[in-house]
């Protein structure tokens, strides 16, 4: 009998069930008489428990192997995004708070479920060496700060979560390097992007091919600077901010830069300049631009502003160009493909807000399964070397030359 005369019952649970004999196993035989794979699944034709599905779905941990994570500065930041990502997550718990106000840490603290006991303020911080439901320590202070609260929470014993830029000079850097390995603890510096899924997608896609050979990057990561905003007060004191708008928002198209092109650069020259007038940049930058060359060949062109508002990341190649724009907002992002054929918005299916709790739940698990973060001290240190070698360039207003981690190469 030929198959085009073979009639088929309507597709449904009962006709499928049906088959040859009304069972699995007849439709199975059947299968089999006409050459068709034989190893179907057994499928219940009642209501059942069926397996967990393992493969599709990661469970969130129980509450009693869940880790405690304190987060130390309760600014805007810490609350809007970092506190309400802590309990989100699968993998954590808010347990402590560290702040110099008193009365905002107990309004926090009675809001998150934390007890008084575990409140400290910078006085006392040290005393987290003796609380034994902190496991991991989120450092949300100004640039300036992070190297001794690391550095300090590393000597408690504590993991560490510590916000870009990871300090302000390379040495600093090395020394929290080398604290989490005395303390034989993670060191993970806050680059969110690496969990954003639109930045996720767009990595894929280049390692996919689908640009062609990328041979070059444009980043421009601006926004303005607003000193009425207690936020931005101290952004423009060069002893906590360290520099200006590449330390602040320029180190997103930086590292973006080389997360998606996979190496790190041999060569830069870059440029400063600053409104003659502006109170804001007596001691940081406004604006600056750098062009980065690597390796292989690829170029890379970056800029960054106090004064402007820009939040792009484009990837050029031979078959075309992946556009994230905006690229590292805290919400909105969006992925575009750009071809000979058009464009087209590239579906992706999260949301950007996952990129707080997706980085949150990657130290966690780092800590818990023992593996090193996808974002270590290294890589904080070598954001932080290129950035110095950027104004060494400014100053010089020459190309300088770069070793494998970042730093600079002296004549």
């Amino acid at each position: 009998m030929s198959q085009d005369n073979i009639s088929l019952p309507p597709l449904s649970r009962r006709g499928f069930l049906a088959g040859a004999g009304g069972t699995v196993a007849g439709l199975t035989a059947a299968n089999a008489a006409n050459g068709q794979p034989q190893n179907l699944p057994s499928i219940p034709d009642e209501a059942t428990g069926r397996p967990f599905p393992e493969a599709e779905l990661q469970m969130p941990l129980p509450p009693e192997e869940r880790l405690g994570w304190a987060v130390v500065g309760l600014g805007s930041f810490a609350l809007n995004h970092v506190i309400p990502a802590i309990t989100r997550s699968q993998t954590c718990e808010l347990t402590a708070l560290v702040s110099g106000n008193a009365d905002k840490a107990a309004r926090v603290a009675e809001n998150y479920g934390v007890p008084d006991a575990s409140i400290y303020s910078y006085d006392n911080f040290d005393d987290i060496a003796n609380d034994e439901n902190i496991d991991i320590v989120y450092i949300v202070l100004p640039n300036g700060l992070h190297a001794e609260y690391t550095i300090r929470a590393l000597e408690a014993g504590k993991h560490v979560m510590c916000e870009k830029p990871m300090a302000n000079t390379v040495q600093e850097c090395r020394d929290m390097i080398a604290a989490a390995e005395a303390a034989d603890r993670k060191l993970m510096i806050a680059y969110r992007a690496h969990f954003e899924p639109h930045n996720q997608r767009a990595l894929q896609m280049k390692r996919d091919g689908e640009f062609g050979d990328v041979k070059m990057l444009l980043g421009h990561t601006m926004r303005t600077l607003d000193l009425s905003r207690p936020r931005d007060e101290w952004r423009v004191l060069r002893d906590l901010a360290g520099g200006g708008s590449m330390m602040d928002i320029g180190i997103y198209a930086l590292n973006g830069a080389l997360y998606f092109l996979e190496e790190t650069p041999t060569r830069l020259v870059a440029t400063i300049e600053n409104p003659p007038d502006d109170v804001r940049f007596q001691e940081v930058e406004d604006m600056l631009t750098v062009q980065m060359g690597f390796g292989s060949g690829a170029l890379a062109n970056l800029a960054t502003s106090y004064t402007m508002n820009e939040n792009r990341i484009q990837l050029l190649g031979t078959r075309g160009s992946g556009l994230l724009n905006p690229a590292t907002s805290y919400s909105g992002n969006e992925l575009i493909e750009i071809g000979d054929l058009g464009s087209r918005t590239v579906p992706v299916g999260q949301t950007a807000a996952t990129q707080f709790t997706g980085e949150i739940d990657h130290l966690s698990r780092a800590v818990l399964e023992d593996f090193e973060p996808r974002t270590p001290g290294a890589m904080g240190l070598r954001d932080v070397a290129l950035i110095k070698a950027m104004y060494a360039s400014a100053e010089r207003n020459s190309w300088v030359e770069l070793n494998p981690d970042g730093t600079l190469v002296e004549a």
